[in-house]
This record gives structure tokens, C-alpha cells and sequence, in this order.
């Protein structure tokens, strides 16, 4: 696979490490990739190293492997996870370490194989990562996920182009989404942070009942709770206050919907790429804040299985408004992979809420969590249903009603 130059590697990794995990001298430092991102990510552990890192644990993936375990293995075997995986992630949780993901995976890489096993598979792996999901749910550390091109996705995007064409296109695109194009990508993403936090500012101090979403396919109502907390951009650690950008891209402002408030028919505008299934052209219908029903033009079966995942994974955990303007919408891309489509368009998660999403909820148990309309899951996915003919609508607690967005774009100034 080809690579691109190493002074655009570097950057990237360089931006990564610094606003990405933002690595802290003496700080350990676990990465998640895969076995064709080697290249990236001995660079990014080298640079790490020279950074004051600690240490640097690498978790290899390999999509062929990964392929040949769900053909042959039987559903029990895919649903244990050894108890030493999941103290490996506690470990380093507890030890303060920064956790980066380097993603590049094939979107039809579990095409064909059956949807039960992927369902119990995903579902065992959840309940095995619960515990290190609340240290990353609830910024106890910093963690952050960027992506790098392989052929099969490459050529999912760019069908009838080369291996090489194909991601050496992706590249460029990936480059220029995250801003490794600019003279100091460090410094634009500074300045693109604080127009994500004006929003969330802006949205904070509205402190909006519901809002009211209208598009072809779509019209819902999604109540907040009160108290509720919109993000967006970078985060920073609850305990020593480290301020580190959990999404590479991210064009998102977000909060918890009231898992109990949400009415009405949505609509999916893009692709849903799901434990290496795509779901397409689906439609859920909420009553009183649960799915009620449902339909999918493609990967239906995988939907349903999501679905039943858990009763929390049939309500709403997040609610993402993202502007039309996005340069992953403006770049007119299909990624099949959620990390840059949901960032192309306004999106809903079915599953679990961010704790933090709700003033004093990181430190509320789950009974308290759901007394406040706080959905709690074992999944939390994304899927996108904004686009350009997108309109929203917020209700103030007192019945007003103001634009927030008009054919997918902010009706709102944050000035």
C-alpha cells in the first residue's frame, strides 16, 4: 500500500499525540490499530517516546483474521472475551493512560456472515468494556480516534479506481478533513475548537425544552433533559483538567435527548456501517422515547439485532447537530465509516447517553441517570439523517419556538 510523503505522516501523528491525546510527559500511552497501519503507528510511537512518553502498548487488529474467526468460530466462542483483555484496558485506565484508536477497516469486512453471531459477539464485547467505558464516557482520561485509508475501504469510496488511486485519494481527503494540510494543523484546529465551543455556548444558555426536526422521511420531537449539557470539540479530563479532542474530525455540537421524550418518524440519509455490515435506508418510529418500529431498504437483520441488543440500546443516547457546510458533507463523500459520516450531517445514537451530558451525571448511579431521562445501553451508535433540506426547530420551556437550523444550516449566530 502506498504511503504518502513522511513529513504529512508526521504531522498527522504529530497532531494526533498533541491535540488528538494530547500526550502528557511521563504519561503511558495504549494504541489500538491494525496490522496495515504499522507504518503510521511506529511513527506515532516513536514520536510519543520523544514526546516524554512513559511507554507504548500497541493492541494489533487484523481484518483477515478477524474475517476467519467469524466464519469458523461457533457463537459461543465469539461471545467470550478473555478476562485478561478485559484487565488490559482497566489497567491502563486506572494508570492514567492515553488511549488512541488508529482505524482503518474494511466497511463490508463482515459481509455475508451471520447476523446472530456479530450480534452476540458485539454484545460480549460491550459488557466486557463497560467498565473501561466509564473512564472514556466520562473524561477520566484523555482518549481520541483517527482514521487511515486501506484498499477495501479506499475502494468502497472510490469504486472502479486502483488500490493505489483509490487510497491515495483517500489520503488527500483525510489530510485536508483534519486539517494536516494547513501550515500548523495544531493551530487550525485551535481556532476550529473555539467556533465548536461558541455553539455549545450558545445552546448551553438556551437550555431548549425540545427540539422539532422536519425532512423528507422525518418528523420528531426530541425533548432534553433539564440540565442538560451540550459538547462539543475538545474535552478535558475531570481530574487534572487536560484538554484533549476525543474525534478526529468532529464538525459536532451534542447532548443526551430525554430517553422518554422522543416522538415521531426519522429517516436515515446515509449509510450506517455496523460491525462490518452496512445498514441503508432504514426508518425507526419512537413512542414515548422507544422504537416501535422499523424498516431498512438494506441490512435490516443487523438492525434488529442492534436493536435488541439491550432495552436501553431501543431509545436515544445522543442527539448531534452538525451544519451542511461541514467539509465532509461539502467533500459530496460517502465514507461508510461513522467517525467522518456523522460529522457530515446532524445525527441521533441509539444507546447509551454520555454521563456527562447532564450537569452532575458522572456522578449519578443509573437509577439517578434514568430519574433525569438519561439513557444507559451496552451500544451507542450513530447514525446520520441530516442534509440540506433539514429544518430545526427549538421550543423554549414556555412554548416559543426559534429557528436553530434551515436547510441544514445554522439559522443561529454564535457571535
Amino acid at each position: 500500500m502506498k504511503m504518502p510523503e513522511r513529513k504529512q505522516l508526521e504531522k498527522y501523528a504529530d497532531l494526533a499525540l498533541k491535540t488528538g491525546v494530547n500526550l502528557q510527559e511521563g504519561q503511558k500511552l495504549m494504541i489500538n490499530s491494525t496490522i496495515e497501519g504499522a507504518e503510521f503507528t511506529r511513527l506515532i510511537a516513536e514520536k510519543a517516546y520523544k514526546m516524554g512518553a512513559k511507554d507504548v502498548h500497541i493492541n494489533w487488529g487484523d481484518d483477515v483474521l478477524t474475517r476467519l474467526k467469524y466464519e469458523y468460530a461457533d457463537q459461543e466462542t465469539l461471545s467470550e472475551v478473555p478476562e485478561w483483555q478485559k484487565q488490559q484496558y482497566t489497567y491502563f485506565a486506572e494508570e492514567g493512560a492515553a488511549i488512541l484508536s488508529v482505524r482503518s477497516t474494511d466497511p463490508d469486512l463482515l459481509k455475508g456472515i451471520d447476523a446472530g453471531k456479530v450480534a452476540a459477539a458485539n454484545k460480549a464485547r460491550a459488557q466486557a468494556m463497560s467498565t473501561f467505558r466509564g473512564y472514556t464516557m466520562n473524561d477520566r482520561i484523555q482518549w481520541s480516534i483517527v482514521s487511515i485509508p486501506i484498499p477495501a475501504w479506499a475502494q468502497k469510496i472510490f469504486p472502479g479506481e486502483s488500490e493505489d488511486t483509490a487510497v491515495e485519494k483517500l489520503w488527500e481527503q483525510i489530510f485536508s478533513i483534519v486539517r494536516v494540510d494547513r501550515e500548523d494543523p495544531n493551530a487550525a484546529w485551535e481556532e476550529h475548537n473555539q467556533t465548536l465551543i461558541k455553539a455549545r455556548e450558545f445552546l448551553n444558555e438556551k437550555q431548549y425544552h425540545k427540539l422539532v426536526y422536519k425532512a423528507p422521511g422525518t418528523d420528531l420531537e426530541v425533548e432534553l433533559p433539564k440540565g442538560h449539557i451540550w459538547k462539543g470539540g475538545p474535552s478535558k479530563t475531570v481530574k487534572e483538567g487536560v484538554q484533549f479532542n476525543p474525534n478526529m474530525p468532529t464538525e459536532e455540537v451534542f447532548t443526551a435527548p430525554h430517553k422518554y421524550g422522543v416522538n415521531g418518524k426519522v429517516s436515515s440519509t446515509k449509510p450506517l456501517n455496523y460491525g462490518g455490515n452496512v445498514i441503508d435506508n432504514f426508518t425507526l418510529t419512537f413512542k414515548e422515547g422507544k422504537v416501535v418500529d422499523f424498516t431498512a431498504e438494506e441490512g435490516e437483520e443487523t438492525l434488529q439485532h442492534l436493536l435488541e441488543t439491550d432495552e436501553g440500546s431501543k431509545r436515544l443516547g445522543e442527539l448531534a447537530l452538525v451544519p451542511h457546510e461541514s467539509p465532509i458533507s461539502q467533500s459530496g463523500l460517502i465514507f461508510y465509516n461513522t467517525l467522518y459520516d456523522e460529522n457530515a450531517s446532524c445525527h441521533l445514537a441509539l444507546g447509551k447517553a454520555y454521563p456527562n451530558n447532564m450537569t452532575g451525571g458522572s456522578d449519578m448511579n443509573e437509577e439517578e441517570l434514568d430519574k433525569h431521562g438519561v439513557n444507559d445501553s451496552l451500544s451507542h451508535v450513530d447514525f446520520m439523517m441530516g442534509s440540506a433540506e433539514i429544518d430545526i426547530d427549538g421550543v423554549l420551556e414556555d412554548g416559543t419556538e426559534e429557528p436553530v437550523m434551515r436547510k441544514g444550516s445554522w439559522a443561529i449566530s454564535f457571535e
